[in-house]
Order: C-alpha cells, then structure tokens, then sequence
C-alpha cells in the first residue's frame, strides 16, 4: 500500500461515546517519497556510526548505565513525573517523602529496561515481553492496581474524563486482535519495510491501541529501543528518544494525533526519523566527550596520587563512570577501606575538582561527579 493511500482507522459508537479503531497495520508499506527517503538514509547512517562507535568506547557498559537513567526520567516527565537524574541516581533514603512516588516510577522504569533488555537474549519482542515488562513498570506505584502485566478489559482514554477525552483507543474487546496484528508487523519479513520506518509505524499503532489501563506512552517508548536491539540495529542500548519526545512534547503528541485524525502517517515518520538523526549524533558526540573527559583525568587529576594510593584512586574512578553519586560509607564498602582513608582519597576527589558535594548537609553527604553527569544533561538542549 502507498503511503499516500493510509487510511488510519475509523471511529465506533459504543454506549456514550466514540472510540477510534485503528487498521490492521500488517501489510506492505511503499515509500516513495523523496524528503523521506533521503531522511531515512540520514538516520540509518547516523544510527550505524553510533553503533560503530559504542563498539570501541571502552567499558562502553558503563556509560549506558548512565544513557539509561536519562531515558527513565525524560520518559517519565513526559507522563509528569519531576524526578531528574541527580535524584534518579540517589538511594530512596535521600528523597523527600512527597517525592517518593514518582522516584520509585523512575525506578521502576530503569529496572524494566534491564530486565527487557536481558530478556531479549531468550525471547523476541513480543507481547508476551511486553506484559512482562509492563508489570515491572507497575510494581509498587501507582498505576499497580491497574491490571499490570495484562492487556486492560475496559476502556481507557486520554484527557480529564471519557465523555470529555482528547482521544478515545478502541474498544478492549479490539484490542487482543490489534496487538497480535502488531506483533504479526514487527516480526513480518516479507514486508521488506526499512526498521526504523517499521518501528516508528509500530510506535504509533501501540500508543493508538493503548493496551494497557496504564502506562502505555512509557511502554511504548521503551518498545523502540528494544527493537533496536531485539533486530541487532544496536550492539548496545545506546539509542533513546524519549529526550528527544520530551523537548518536543507538544508535537510529538500532536503529530500522534494527526495520524489519527487526518491519516498523516507520512509526517509522522518525518518526525520519528530526525528524531532518530539527531539522537544518534547526540548520543555519539556524548561519548566523545566521555572519553575526552576520561583522557584529561587520567593525565591530570590521577597522577596526583602516590604508587600507594594509585589502586584505590583508580577503583574509585572507575566506579564512578557507573555510580556517579556515591557517598562515604558505600565506597568504604565497595573499596574494602577504613572510613577515614576513604574520606581522604574522596576529599582528594573534591580538591582535584572531579567530585562536588550535592546535600550541603555536614552528615550524610553525597558527592557527585559533576563533569560526567552534565555531559548527559547539557546535551539536545
């Protein structure tokens, strides 16, 4: 079907309003047009460097620990959520108790990618993955008494109430049959459909669908990165778009909407793909910065310290491309080291400027590395 032909779906009457019923979505897409075609090439190529590069960063697992929390919190503003990464990155001890909730959905979402990341590696993308990953989701908050980890058998909307909603997903009778056509479209490789072209149409049809009584704009989210690394586009997770979603968040939902209302599947891929580009060049431009930033230390601020104390400051440098928050107590545990030695090799840290103290507290201090962290803030804005 050419893409100029799409048809998005059409609206049902149930009892007091009108739900919308997307078309099945596995079938042939032709893609014709120029603008997009060329946009595509930008993005694949900008998508493949990123994963060339990943794969020569060393210890590259460390830093996509770190991608990793960016994305939890930005996906989570977008639903509005307030926790930031600093705070993403704290114990639960730290966070004021009227800012737990949305901290703990931040939590959740950090160990759902990693839990869906490493189930890849024994099953597909799937809808079963995505169950499973979406009760990972709800565990402990507030969306934990809506059916996590099932498709929802009510009807849910977008806005302050159904009759007055901004959009209305099909009917939950509708929707076992749309996700097995979804699914049906991602693992279809007689379509011959470029994948970021599949992954941005199978994005909107899920968030269209909104399977779940919850959740649904976070899970499907994160389902683009699984796709990325479920087909091998990544070697590493190293891709997220959720920044990119969230500094755009007023067209990302209107482009969305547009789709539904006007058939405007075409403008939506334009969006998706140079959301694509520009995360891609972002995302490499950070570990560049990561490994210059990590070159200047190494030939500035370590050698300052003895033969005897070099291990220990190594460790601790090491550790912190992973734990860029840390505090007294847990690196006297990570290190093996007495308090008083671990209190001078992290007051050594402050004076060579890598660590900064973020309480202003005189117990219980936290220090954070600074530098590193700003390299993930500072970058798309």
């Amino acid at each position: 079907m050419n893409l100029h032909n799409y048809i998005a779906g059409q609206y049902s009457q149930q009892y007091e309003y009108k739900s919308f019923t997307p078309t099945h979505i596995n079938h042939s897409w032709e893609i014709t047009d120029g603008e997009l075609q060329r946009l595509l090439s930008d993005a694949d190529r900008a998508l493949g460097e990123l994963n060339a590069f990943s794969q020569l960063v060393p210890n590259v697992d460390f830093f996509i620990g770190i991608h990793i929390t960016k994305e939890a919190t930005q996906s989570s503003r977008i639903e509005g959520t307030r926790t930031n990464m600093e705070e993403a990155l704290l114990g639960e001890q730290y966070i004021e108790l009227e800012n737990r909730d949305d901290w703990l959905e931040v939590q959740n979402y950090i160990q759902a990618i990693n839990s869906a990341i490493m189930q890849l590696q024994k099953l597909p993308l799937s809808n079963r993955l995505l169950k499973d990953t979406h009760k990972t989701l709800m565990q402990g908050v507030r969306g934990e008494s809506k059916l996590p980890g099932q498709f929802r058998s009510s009807q849910n909307w977008i806005g302050i109430s159904l009759k007055n909603a901004t959009f209305v997903p099909p009917h939950q009778d509708e929707v076992v049959d749309l996700m097995s056509d979804l699914e049906k479209f991602i693992h279809n490789e007689a379509l011959q459909v470029p994948h970021l072209i599949k992954i941005a149409i199978a994005h909107y049809q899920f968030e269209t669908i909104h399977p779940f009584l919850d959740g649904n704009g976070r899970l499907g989210r994160l389902m683009i990165a699984l796709y990325l690394a479920s087909f091998g586009l990544l070697h590493k997770p190293a891709l997220y778009l959720s920044d990119y979603f969230e500094r755009n968040k007023t067209e990302y939902i209107d482009r969305l909407m547009a789709v539904r209302q006007g058939n405007k599947m075409q403008e939506w891929l334009v969006f998706f793909l140079y959301g694509v580009r520009e995360t891609a060049e972002n995302s490499i431009q950070v570990f560049k910065d990561i490994l210059a930033l990590k070159a200047k230390l190494e030939s500035e601020v370590l050698p300052h310290f003895s033969t005897r104390r070099q291990a220990n400051a190594q460790a601790l440098m090491q550790h912190l491309y992973q734990v860029p928050l840390i505090n007294i107590n847990g690196i006297s545990d990570l290190l093996g080291l007495k308090h008083n030695t671990t209190s001078a090799l992290v007051n050594d840290f402050v004076k060579y400027g890598v660590l900064k103290e973020l309480t202003g507290k005189r117990r219980n201090r936290v220090y954070w590395f600074e530098d590193y962290l700003l390299i993930f803030n500072q970058k798309n804005k």
